[in-house]
């Protein structure tokens, strides 16, 4: 399979390479519009991989480690989080505060890995995403099942038998990632999902058949990077080998056949080896430019994607099921991997009040759900308000330790069902206290996550709850 992807690569891109080898002798606007045609190649070669690389370079980071612990672990084995993010949790932007995670990075180059899920009382989605961060399958809640199961991840070269009893989920790419969701309401509710957790396992089929112990990890220093960063530092000659190198293990699908056709031309494909020569003398420069350009290219291109509510917007369809529209998928991978498909959840923003106005902590607000309005969602799903200070897109600490009001909080709703949540930076009267979401002084944004959300709201027929200002 992985010298059949180098042949053809490499059988076309040779007319491909005459091209380029000829239009090297030109000179003057011949050559610089020829120079431009490249660099546009370059910037739709990176935009298709830039998943793929930062895909492999989290994995990278998220194995780093010898044993599992509550951030990392070795390739095909399980590790969990033991606490739900607070202000002190620095490792992702915009964090959640409803759900623990779990999660396994799978390298199915030489085995397939089993994953046994026990049966749940709450919410527990176990997401299966490929090398290019689509959404293999979504198993657990708003899957196929709640009930036990135990599962079996095969990669594309998968030649082996399929023990009974387990369900079978393919991946078209070696490199995958598990993303288990387990729902928590609160620290008091951490020792229900520890023994949900307890009950998870995953490991080798090898090991699984034989009994061998589970290969351990180890740590390389020079793998202890934040792996957006790390990508974005590549130069080009060190991004597209890794492109490369990554596609044989990791083939594209067929529906990219016209673009790796393209893109072949300047030596990015499986297998391919990409020459600088290429790109110029002022190459250095250009891909500065060409990065720093980048999200701003992302966001327009995506702009059709956005969906509006009022004063929210959030990325629609899509999502996790990308297809072709890469520069989609390269925009939700810089924003962060593992966004779900918007059938499992949906994360409408808000930066403005209901006129417009920048949400600052220099002003205070309420937020007004109808009693017939709160979040619609499934019966084993749930909506989340929480707060992020904006200039750094994380949690904001508080005194009361609170980030977030969701439809598990102990608030108070009015006479006739309604609920009303105030928002601001300084503690409101007493009477209102246990509706208060803490904000902090500067600008905030906020982010009303819903999941199993019901057809209403991915029709457009639920109207979000506008924020108004109110007088201090």
């Amino acid at each position: 399979m992985k010298i059949i992807c180098v042949l053809i690569a490499a059988l076309m891109c040779l007319s491909s390479t005459v091209v380029l080898a000829d239009a090297s002798q030109a000179t003057g606007t011949a050559a610089d519009t020829e120079l431009d045609a490249t660099w546009k190649l370059v910037q739709e070669a990176y935009i298709y991989s830039f998943p793929l690389v930062l895909m492999s370079a989290t994995e990278a980071k998220m194995t780093n480690v010898e044993e599992p612990d509550a951030l990392q672990g070795p390739v095909n084995t399980i590790n969990h989080a033991m606490q739900l993010a607070n202000a002190d949790s620095r490792n992702v932007v915009t964090p959640n505060v409803d759900t623990i995670y779990s999660q396994i990075w799978l390298d199915l180059s030489d085995d397939a890995v089993v994953f046994h899920k026990p049966a749940v009382d709450r919410f527990c989605s176990v997401q299966v995403l490929d090398a290019y961060t689509n959404a293999v399958a979504m198993l657990g809640t708003g899957g196929d099942t709640d009930a036990e199961c135990t599962y079996i991840f095969t990669g594309p070269d998968f030649t082996g038998d399929i023990p009974d009893g387990m369900v079978e989920v393919e991946l078209p790419t070696n490199l995958g990632w598990v993303l288990v969701r387990t729902l928590c309401s609160g620290q008091a509710d951490m020792d229900n999902v520890r023994a949900i957790q307890q009950q998870m396992w995953a490991m080798t089929l090898e090991s699984y058949n034989t009994g061998a112990a589970q290969p351990v990890g180890e740590y390389d220093p020079e793998e202890d990077f934040e792996p957006l960063k790390y990508v974005l530092s590549l130069t080009p000659s060190e991004y597209f080998s890794r492109a490369n190198e990554l596609m044989v293990d990791n083939p594209p699908a067929e529906a990219d056949a016209p673009l790796m056709e393209r893109i072949c031309e300047i030596g990015v494909g499986p297998g391919l080896e990409f020459d600088t020569a290429v790109l110029g003398g002022d190459a250095a420069q250009q891909w500065t430019d060409m990065l720093g350009t980048l999200r701003q290219k992302l966001v327009t291109e995506s702009s059709r994607f956005v969906v509006s509510n009022g004063v929210w917007q959030c990325y629609g369809e899509p999502v996790a099921e990308f297809g072709t529209e890469y520069a989609y998928r390269a925009l939700i991978a810089l924003g962060g991997l593992g966004a779900n498909p918007v059938n499992i959840a949906i994360y409408p923003k808000a930066t403005t009040d209901n006129s417009g106005e920048r949400l600052t902590g220099a002003r205070c607000y309420v937020l007004h759900f109808e009693a017939d309005e709160l979040p619609p969602v499934a019966t084993q799903g749930f909506w989340s308000l929480t707060a992020y200070n904006s200039a750094d897109d994380m949690l904001i600490d508080n005194p009361i330790d609170r980030y977030c009001i969701n439809d598990r909080s102990e608030v108070e709703y009015n006479a006739d069902g309604s609920l009303d949540i105030y928002i601001q930076c300084s503690a409101p009267d007493a009477d209102k206290q246990s509706n208060w979401l803490p904000v902090c002084e500067g600008e905030f944004h906020l982010y009303l996550r819903m999941y199993l959300p019901d057809s209403d709201v991915l029709g457009g027929e639920w109207v979000a709850p506008q924020i108004v200002a109110v007088d201090n």
